[in-house]
């Protein structure tokens, strides 16, 4: 795994040495390539090349980067991996090899079969910047699924104008004078979601490739879009359109399924072992992440079934009572006779994680999984350097609860008009959250133990907001993966004035998922995830916290045929009643016993709510305080204030909504340094 970072400039004269610029940049992203570095020039083209380098495949200076074709018409930067490469070397016929690294293997690919073509050969993940000497043309892409991340955007104007690009948004913000302002479209996109959705940043003017898409500009630096492209668009000499589509993928499925249960599970396992096996080739030491869920169980039992030493496996436990998983993953490691390691963190090594989160992640992020994220990928690197992880098993099969209860919830509604269900939910925010749980403490009462249900007024507020707004099952999905459900009304605009939330990817064109009519819901929002909150979250908080520690992550899920495969499969062998990714479980339990797997899903969490209570107080109220809101103008501070005095006082729990408040304040004060 590795980072680069790079520039096109009108004039070499704006800048004295383009070298020793990019290689700046590259500096900032040192963590994601700590051993190897390397930069390249052409001050006549005013384009500059900058890299660091993990070493994976080929550890020589032969994988040495920027990278050269062979005959010299091609300059790559590449971060990633090409699973596949060696079998794309086979088809490569008379090519003089000076390494076997993938990124010459790639280059020659250019050569022989153009850009596209190769793309659309590989197995991997990757980010790649890549200059053709011949036409002068800088070309920008992103693997699949998204995995690997470029950002891409504008410093500067007129004559001192650049288009520059990077791994991450820190090396773009060392390009000398960089001062885009914070997006307040982007801040009110990231207040719904707790994440910025590409194709924005938080920054104006910068934006993030979107997965599976190519940019290519030629005749210079491009003028700056008006608003963030989507593809297909051109803009000058910019191109942006997408070399690979998952609705396309979805579209074919649905239009091929298999409906023979024992072929799908016999070729699933078969589609995963291979995967598997080619994720596990490294020239370094390679483990994997163990939750002791589905998902890593599974990628692990595959792992050890072609291993012949038992697979170096991590999971990380917390002393806090309900957050601990760390007794599951080691029954499973114990059952497969995996090499397990266990690393257990007390509640202040966790909070101590907070203060580099903003560097860490360079633009606002509150997923708060992303501290234990981070702390088993910092556990792992102590022994290797790879780790293989169970990532996007929710998405492709069908795992998070929304998927089966969203439309159950849906059905019972459905049936009430609109107006009906708008006053239902304004009477029910007329009682106070006290009022509700006084009202249920009777029914709780005579329930036998623990089966209460808790916080019953925080609940039914949160339904009542639902009701009040949702008109179909995709106003419902909305809603559900929405954390500030009218962030207009938190995030102030410029000037003080009202903020417009600009669309997201969710608001694209379904493809046809097989089924129609309220059927399709599971699969609708499974796509939705896929293309949204499998990137932008999931894939960058993992990037972000293993980068961080300068180690490498894999996802056997996301090798592109698993995914093709797993559309191949009729709803029922993804959702039976209330239990997600019933094919995935049929393959796990051939390795596991059902009883070590079979117990509720649980987030990989901590109990962030409880320290703002406590030990974070001080911390979030400096943060959250009236005056300092009011001050630097991107919050109304009574909504924030509102809910901050609730969660204190325990009435609800808004430590998703706070988080996200306090994420981007904290990123802002790092900012402002």
């Amino acid at each position: 795994m590795c980072g680069f970072s790079g520039f096109l400039v009108k004039s070499s004269c704006v800048l004295s040495d383009l070298e020793a610029v990019v290689s700046q940049m590259a500096l900032t992203i040192t963590h994601r390539g700590p051993d190897d570095a390397g930069a390249w020039a052409d001050a006549q083209a005013g384009i500059a090349l900058g890299f660091r380098r993990l070493a994976i495949i080929d550890l020589t200076a032969a994988g040495h980067q920027p990278m050269h074709s062979a005959s010299g018409r091609f300059v790559m930067t590449f971060n990633g991996e090409i699973y596949n490469h060696l079998a794309l070397r086979a088809e490569l016929q008379g090519v003089g090899w000076r390494g076997h690294s993938d990124t010459e293997t790639l280059l020659a690919g250019f050569e022989a079969w153009g850009i596209d073509a190769t793309l659309q050969k590989t197995v991997g993940m990757f980010a790649i910047a890549l200059w053709d000497t011949q036409t002068k043309t800088l070309t920008l892409a992103r693997d699949r699924f998204g995995e690997k991340p470029l950002y891409y955007g504008w410093v500067g104007s007129d004559a001192k104008a650049a288009f520059v690009f990077g791994s991450e948004l820190k090396a773009l913000r060392a390009y000398p004078g960089f001062a885009n302002p914070v997006s307040r479209e982007a801040l009110a996109l990231y207040m719904r979601f707790t994440y910025v959705p590409a194709p924005h940043s938080i920054y104006q003017n910068i934006f993030k490739l979107e997965p599976g898409c190519m940019l290519t500009v030629s005749g210079g630096v491009p003028a700056a879009p008006n608003a963030p492209l989507r593809p297909p668009a051109t803009l000058g000499g910019l191109t942006l359109y997408r070399w690979w589509a998952l609705a396309d993928v979805v579209t074919a499925g649905a239009t091929n399924q298999i409906a023979d249960e024992a072929h799908a599970l016999q070729a699933l396992e078969q589609r995963l072992t291979d995967a598997v096996q080619l994720q596990s080739l490294a020239d370094v030491p390679l483990g994997a992440f163990l939750s002791g869920g589905v998902d890593s169980s599974t990628i692990v039992a595959l792992m050890q079934q072609q291993s012949t030493r038992p697979v170096k496996t991590f999971t990380v436990g917390f002393e806090e009572a309900g957050f601990d998983e760390s007794p599951h993953a080691r029954a499973v490691a114990q059952h497969l006779g995996t090499d397990h390691s266990e690393l257990f963190v007390t509640a202040a090594e966790a909070q101590a994680v907070i203060p580099s989160l903003p560097a860490m992640y360079d633009e606002p992020f509150a997923d708060s999984s992303q501290i234990p994220t981070h702390l088993v990928c910092k556990a792992a690197r102590q022994q290797v350097t790879v780790a293989l992880s169970g990532d996007a098993g929710d998405e492709l099969f069908g795992g998070y609860n929304r998927y089966f209860w969203g439309p159950r919830i849906w059905n019972r509604l459905a049936w009430l008009p609109y107006p009906v269900r708008q006053a239902l939910g304004a009477a029910m925010r007329s009682v106070p959250v006290a009022g509700w749980d006084a009202l249920s403490q009777p029914v709780n009462g005579l329930l036998p133990g623990s089966k209460g249900i808790a916080q019953v007024g925080d609940k039914a507020h949160k339904l009542a907001a639902r009701l009040r707004g949702v008109r179909n099952m995709d106003d419902l999905y909305l809603s559900l993966v929405s954390e500030w459900q009218d962030p207009a009304s938190v995030v102030r605009g410029e000037g003080g004035g009202t903020v417009v939330e600009p669309p997201s990817l969710l608001a694209d064109p379904l493809p046809q998922c097989g089924v129609t009519g309220a059927a399709d819901s599971p699969l609708r929002m499974m796509y939705r995830d896929s293309t949204t909150y499998l990137p932008d979250d999931i894939l960058c908080k993992v990037d972000r916290a293993a980068m961080a520690t300068s180690l490498e992550t894999r996802v056997p899920f996301l090798d592109h045929r698993v995914a093709e495969l797993a559309w191949q499969l009729p709803l029922h062998m993804k959702i039976r009643g209330n239990e997600g990714k019933w094919a995935l479980r049929q393959v796990l339990y051939k390795y596991v016993p059902r009883e070590l797997i079979e117990r509720p899903k649980a987030g990989f969490g901590i109990p962030v709510g409880q320290w703002l209570r406590g030990p974070l107080r001080d911390w979030a109220e400096s943060l959250l305080a009236e005056n300092r809101l009011q001050a630097e103008g991107f919050f109304y501070p009574a909504p924030i204030r509102t809910k901050w005095a609730e969660h204190l006082s325990g009435q609800r729990d808004h430590t998703a909504s706070l988080w996200a408040v306090l994420m981007f304040q904290a990123w802002l004060e790092k900012e402002r340094l």
